[in-house]
């Protein structure tokens, strides 16, 4: 006989794991909103379970923690991404463009794309600006560091959101 309550909360587990998992791994993409895919899997995941009855006062907490995780993540992302350009004098204008730049490449081409063209958006931006080979350089070289650290940062926040939602399915 087919348990099929067992085998719905299975697939739920897993389809909202996978979820997740291309959340984490698609933080690589300069402008993909991995931490916000990441917490949408345990929102949905949460109603689905509320709805069923099977959330306690542990399942709520481990949820807010989610929650709080995902908030600190999306302000630590732009804090250390803009601060490490500041640090190089970059202007405003030249940041939205080249953020302007991937995603525009994104949506004509392919999500990897925009690991190409914000970088070289913000060199020519910066280059027609400063008519600085070598400055262009650095403040393309601050947005490069700026992202590995965020990119860093984003992805431990994710796995530990992640850690903290299998807490909650499977324990």
């Amino acid at each position: 006989m087919v348990d099929w309550p067992f085998l719905g909360e299975f697939f739920l587990q897993w389809i909202t794991l996978t979820f997740m998992l291309v959340g984490l791994f698609g933080l690589i993409i300069p402008i993909f909103p991995g931490i916000l895919i990441i917490w949408l899997s345990a929102l949905i995941y949460a109603i689905i379970q509320a709805v069923a009855g099977k959330m306690d006062g542990w399942d709520w907490l481990l949820f807010v923690l989610i929650t709080i995780l995902m908030v600190i993540g999306s302000i630590i992302d732009n804090i250390i991404m803009a601060h490490r350009l500041r640090r190089t004098g970059t202007p405003w204008s030249s940041i939205a463009i080249g953020f302007v730049a991937g995603i525009v490449a994104s949506l004509f081409f392919t999500p990897f794309a925009a690991l190409f063209a914000t970088p070289l958006a913000l060199y020519l931006v910066e280059y027609h600006r400063l008519r600085d080979g070598h400055a262009a350089f650095e403040s393309t070289k601050g947005w490069l560091i700026g992202f590995s650290g965020s990119l860093l940062a984003m992805f431990a926040i994710g796995t530990v959101m992640i850690v903290l939602w299998l807490l909650w399915a499977w324990v």
